[in-house]
């Protein structure tokens, strides 16, 4: 379990072909890896993946091929945010995070607004029902906040400190992005199905 909150920006440093596969080396930018042990679960860009091996300077991780179908931004000298897994002493400054990306999404404006920038994602229209205004959603492992919904498009305002500490400041229109919804909407739904109410989004 994460909280979307991104401690440093690795990068991948080494990718190489794995049985079912890949086999991928990261370096960790400024992450502190004296607590992290073989077995540990890390954040990539939203991705919860199990460290094999590890240095101070870097982790290796095993992709499957399955989980490579279904995420984007995966590939040699990619810059990747990074997150280790939260203890339950930790502060939860974003919101609870599975790393279990949902989808890729894709940026359809990427625009300045004064010192902030405006980011609007389209997903895709089946996990349309999982957003609402002031919601949480986890783009790239970052948890965000939604101004505004339309359909399964959304609107973000990314904050001076958003854009430093992650690599969404390398974004721009037509880029895809990992994309995580809310676990409350989603119990939401699943509680109304079985009750046998209708759930209803605009």
């Amino acid at each position: 379990m994460f909280t979307g909150i991104v401690a440093a920006i690795g990068c991948i440093n080494q990718v190489d072909a794995a049985s079912g596969g890949v086999h991928l080396r990261i370096g960790t930018g400024g992450l502190d890896m004296s607590d992290v042990i073989v077995g540990d679960s890390i954040a990539v860009n939203g991705v919860c993946l199990t460290v094999v091996s590890l240095t101070e300077s870097s982790f290796d991780v095993v992709v499957s091929q399955a989980s490579l179908d279904a995420i984007t931004g995966f590939t040699q000298g990619a810059a990747v945010n990074l997150e280790k897994a939260l203890r339950l002493a930790d502060r939860l400054g974003g919101h609870l995070v599975s790393g279990h990306v949902d989808a890729v999404a894709e940026v359809l404006e990427f625009r300045a607004v004064g010192e902030s920038m405006l980011l609007r994602i389209r997903a895709p229209q089946d996990l349309a029902r999982y957003f609402s205004r002031k919601g949480s959603v986890t783009l790239q492992g970052v948890s965000l906040t939604v101004n505004a919904v339309e359909g399964a498009d959304f609107e973000i305002n990314l904050i001076p400190h958003t854009i430093k500490a992650t690599t969404l400041q390398y974004l721009h229109p037509g880029a895809t992005v990992n994309i995580e919804v809310d676990q409350i909407a989603r119990y939401v739904e699943r509680m109304l199905a079985v009750s046998g109410d209708t759930l209803k989004y605009t």
